[in-house]
């Protein structure tokens, strides 16, 4: 097998991120994944700088292992089409707003009818239902929405955007599992079914120890800064020359910590005797670490935790990480050969299956690349 999901085949109809990087994570574990674009444009995602060779790298990124036909979906030839895929097909992926295929009589319903094995599937902003539904949302909004903004950033700022996509690849990532979720139930009843998730659900779904807070306490969980919620001390800590992270909350760890820093003291300290204490009082706490942690440079505080089996790490930049020597041997770094950008590194694949492992087979499909070898038939790419 060339891959787990090898023989399962996958309309894409989705754009952006969310839909499309679910779509990545079927296909690169095997999965024909067929992107429906639209003629002339395609994904929006096309036009995302920089661009290498004329070609979008974000969406080369995560448009890998896929190939790309152009239809026209308000065209009848065009909807003829995409009947005929859809009677040959496993799962039909979209991220449109609710409703939007319905309007062109591709609902759930009347694709369901035709093909009963079809596990539908649809990431939107708010999901298909709801006081919200129709809304659009985009992963700026849901992170506001959902919470996440509220308990990021600095203690005393204003509320803070993660700075990466987290709403759309969560929603991608949680939409993958459902559909491999009702393959798995199709085996026992024969029969597909309707796969949903939101942008809002995924990303409140992150927020665990924060739900957690208020169903507890019945109060709004503050913002922490770099604290954490349950564990102290566990953070990022200023070195002499840059930064490290911490996680010394566990009693033999926080022990140690406190012999490599030269202050035995502490672990008699009333204020940081247990966790919970540690956590109550972890301002205090921090600010007399700091005060330790901040005469010698991080290579010498990395040595002496991993040495006393302390977790820890450096802070590296996204170029360091993508040359470390762990991240290289995990496979997290591949070369991909693209017919207009040339040879790319790509991202490598997450999860690592022992018997059918996943790989990068393919580069991302030029737009309507492959539209000929699909419907069987020479087809302008621009008009198809």
């Amino acid at each position: 097998m060339s891959g787990a999901l090898e023989g399962l085949r996958v309309l894409d109809l989705s754009s952006h991120l969310s839909g499309p990087y679910c779509a990545m994570l079927l296909a690169d574990h095997g999965a024909d994944v067929i992107k429906i674009e639209r003629p002339g444009t395609g994904d929006e995602a096309r036009s995302m700088p920089p661009y290498v060779g004329g070609e979008s790298a974000p969406f080369m990124l995560w448009n890998r292992n896929k190939r790309s036909i152009t239809l026209d979906l308000k065209s009848e030839r065009g909807k003829a089409d995409f009947l005929t895929l859809v009677d040959g097909a496993d799962i039909l992926l979209e991220n449109f707003r609710p409703g939007t295929l319905a309007r062109l009589g591709l609902s759930y319903e009347a694709l369901s009818a035709r093909n009963p094995r079809l596990i539908y599937a649809a990431i939107s902003g708010f999901g298909q239902y709801g006081p919200y539904a129709m809304r659009g949302g985009f992963d700026l909004v849901t992170q506001g929405m959902s919470g996440l903004m509220s308990v990021s950033g600095a203690k005393d700022g204003p509320p803070h955007r993660l700075p990466i996509a987290i709403s759309d690849v969560a929603a991608g990532m949680f939409l993958a599992f459902g559909i491999l979720a009702a393959v798995e139930a199709r085996h026992k009843t024969g029969r597909g079914q309707m796969v949903e998730t939101s942008l809002l659900d995924s990303a409140l779904s992150l927020g665990v120890y924060e739900a957690a807070h208020v169903f507890a306490t019945g109060t709004r969980p503050e913002r922490l800064g770099q604290a954490h919620r349950g564990s102290s001390p566990y953070q990022i800590i200023q070195t002499q020359d840059g930064w490290l992270t911490l996680g010394a909350a566990q009693q033999n760890f926080w022990e140690r910590l406190c012999d490599i820093l030269g202050a035995p003291e502490l672990k008699s300290d009333p204020r940081f005797l247990t966790n919970a204490d540690r956590v109550a009082n972890n301002d205090t706490l921090i600010a007399l670490l700091q005060a330790q942690f901040t005469k010698k440079p991080s290579a010498h505080w990395l040595a002496a935790l991993e040495a006393g089996g302390i977790p820890c790490g450096p802070v590296l930049e996204f170029d360091e990480v993508l040359a470390d020597p762990h991240i290289l041997a995990r496979e997290m770094v591949v070369d991909t050969l693209h017919p207009s950008a040339g040879a790319m590194k790509t991202l490598g694949i997450t999860v690592k299956l022992s018997e059918t492992p996943g790989a990068v087979r393919r580069p991302a499909p030029r737009l309507g690349e492959h539209t000929s070898d699909v419907l069987g038939a020479p087809r302008d790419a621009a008009t198809a």
